[in-house]
């Protein structure tokens, strides 16, 4: 991992700039948020509570049963003994996260251990660890500063220059941090002047052919009997307030000019002087990462973001594009931090069709039919699997997405719905296709209750599908992870796959059955019999999302299973129940991914405090999801950033 850039460095050194992707990596270990919101509780309470909490029982719990393994030396990256000197401090937070997700699904201590904690003893680590929160310091933590996606960055391109977001395409795939896509690519870097090529061909119109519109927008005509330099400096100026969404400096301006004049000295005339002088602000990190104004002359340790990093931050979460006119009017105002035109800014930007773009950013990693695309299926068994049908579940999957957020849904819809949107080939899928026609997507009701929902939706059983066969495991892991916001520990190494089992065991068995063989291995035993049940509870799909009765051997198949808390189901409709209760887990996982994903870091320490604040508000409106993003933009993590410390 690199590390992540924090404000001041980038502006002391701009050539050394690198960007972390970072992202979520969660399990249930917190305190109930009404402990703050009903109660009313201040944290100066919950901190002393906290303190007492872990000196009388995390830190004996810790040395009794842990240090052994993960004192002084991390042991499968878990390092207990710095958390226990610094519990509330940044690199704590996941530490505690990873034990106690172990400790839950008793993968610590190992079996072998002579001293081993009881059921009840496993259940309050959780509860208390959950109280750690409460002993980090007040910080919205660094701000992290980032590297344009290629979608923002196409997409900025194009509003600001006119230019197709094609132009982009030549750029490589992302490269995933943590979960979200918000680290940088080497390989991108060096395209980035081809690019800025391409765009300057575009809009500057060759010498002795008249400017185009963009050109006359960008420069202007060429003054006469003026000072040309004087004239470049003030293009300067404009150029770079658009494209580094921000005043420019006076610094930067001379940089600008200084590279108008190199042209100018190499016999370019002032057009042309003044395209690669663009050329230079479109290669610049200022506008291939979103950067803050600069550092402000504060002695506070935490500040109010700058209202123009507010207006990108904004912008970029909700559009994957740059500030329109408007918020760049309200920043230049100093208007936009004010809670009350902040919250009508997320409205608007909410109704406008650009809000599209949170489901290609966020939405679509955090249910990970991102990957679909990427998925290989076995022609043979799934030659459904076309080129048209990949396009329709995806379509499916944002135009659900966009629905809910867009009629303002509570949460719980994302898991129960009772309709969704197909065409021909989709409805197939589905069952439906007497009754769609054409390859035009439209919302259908689902009167079959197993379906509905991302649970039972194609593009996310596809995902978690092997090529030729489902994946309980895949799909168990989903459903804690991506639903339920649990942590899952990795699997141990050298656990062969189902396909890798001596086939003279495994023959005539039904998949439940070989997945169940895992369980008879004590390195996978704890953490199978929390998966397996979830994930054959949606073995009715197969690994394209049919339905089906029998298994390819012509068995009935059985999806009764149990959650981790002990709810049993026997059919998806009754899962998909379960988890519809559950509305509060469902809302919080989905509020701390988003804010993750705004913030582009995983969240940790003081966060979880800030989270459980959130909570009060959004529960107190039925966990709606505009509520969920509006709270989070609004919140001190977003609007706050840490500059000493």
């Amino acid at each position: 991992m690199t590390k992540p850039i924090h404000a001041w460095e980038t502006l002391k050194g701009a050539r050394s700039y690198q960007v972390l992707g970072l992202a979520i990596i969660w399990c249930s270990v917190s305190v109930s948020w009404a402990e703050i919101g009903d109660k009313g509780t201040d944290e100066a309470t919950l901190r002393a509570d906290a303190q007492k909490v872990f000196k009388e029982k995390v830190g004996p719990f810790v040395n009794k049963y842990c240090t052994r393994c993960h004192g002084s030396r991390a042991k499968a990256g878990i390092n207990l003994q710095s958390a226990l000197k610094n519990p509330g401090g940044e690199s704590a937070s996941l530490h505690w996260k990873k034990a106690v997700a172990n400790v839950k699904v008793h993968e610590m201590p190992p079996e072998d251990a002579s001293k081993k904690p009881t059921d009840e003893e496993r259940r309050q680590f959780a509860e208390w660890v959950g109280k750690i929160k409460y002993l980090a310091p007040r910080d919205p933590g660094w701000f992290v500063i980032r590297r344009l996606t290629k979608t923002e960055y196409a997409n900025t391109l194009r509003d600001l220059y006119g230019v197709d977001p094609s132009i982009a395409d030549t750029l490589p795939a992302e490269v995933e941090g943590e979960g979200f896509l918000n680290s940088i690519s080497p390989l991108q870097s060096e395209l980035f002047l081809g690019i800025a090529n391409k765009v300057i061909d575009q809009i500057i119109a060759p010498e002795g052919q008249a400017p185009t519109a963009v050109q006359k927008r960008l420069f202007g005509e060429t003054p006469k009997g003026t000072d040309l330099r004087k004239a470049a400096r003030g293009v300067a100026r404009t150029l770079a307030r658009d494209a580094y969404r921000r005043p420019p400096t006076d610094a930067e301006l001379d940089v600008l000019v200084d590279v108008y004049d190199l042209a100018r000295n190499n016999d370019l005339n002032h057009m042309a002087a003044l395209g690669l002088m663009l050329k230079a602000v479109l290669v610049s990190p200022q506008f291939l990462f979103i950067t803050p104004a600069g550092e402000p002359e504060s002695k506070d340790a935490i500040v109010l973001l700058d209202d123009f990093q507010l207006a990108s931050r904004l912008s970029y979460l909700l559009w994957s594009a740059p500030p329109d006119a408007e918020l760049a009017a309200l920043a230049d105002k100093g208007d936009l931090h004010k809670p009350e035109v902040l919250r009508t800014q997320v409205e608007r930007l909410l109704k406008d069709a650009r809000s599209r773009a949170l489901f290609d950013g966020f939405g679509a990693q955090w249910l990970r039919v991102n990957e679909l695309d990427g998925q290989v299926f076995d022609p043979k068994t799934f030659p459904q699997m076309t080129p048209a049908l990949r396009t329709a579940m995806m379509d499916e999957a944002r135009l659900f997405f966009e629905s809910i957020v867009s009629e303002n849904q509570s949460v719980v819809r994302f898991v129960s719905s009772d309709y969704t949107f197909v065409n021909e080939p989709l409805a197939k899928v589905y069952g439906l296709e007497q009754s769609v026609r054409g390859l035009k997507m439209r919302r259908v009701k689902l009167t079959n209750p197993n379906r509905g929902g991302i649970l039972s939706m194609p593009a996310t059983l596809a995902t978690t599908s092997f090529p030729n066969r489902t994946s309980p495991v895949l799909r168990g892991v989903w459903v804690l992870e991506r639903i339920l916001g649990e942590r899952v520990p990795p699997p141990p190494a050298d656990i062969p796959e189902l396909e890798e089992q001596d086939h003279k065991k495994i023959e005539g068995l039904t998949l439940r059955q070989r997945t169940e063989l895992h369980q008879s291995e004590a390195t996978c035993r704890n953490c199978h019999k929390i998966l397996d049940p979830i994930g054959f509870g949606l073995e009715n799909f197969d690994a394209i999302g049919r339905w089906r009765e029998k298994n390819d051997q012509g068995l009935a198949i059985d999806s009764a299973g149990k959650l981790p808390d002990g709810k049993e189901f026997s059919t998806p409709a009754e899962l998909k129940r379960l988890l519809a209760k559950r509305e509060a887990d469902l809302a919080r996982n989905l509020t701390e991914r988003l804010m993750a994903y705004a913030l582009g870091r995983k969240l940790e320490g003081y966060d979880d405090v800030v989270i459980d604040q959130l909570m009060v508000k959004i529960a107190a409106d039925n966990y709606r999801v505009r509520t969920i993003i509006t709270e989070v933009i609004t919140s001190y993590l977003f609007t706050h950033r840490r500059i000493k410390g």
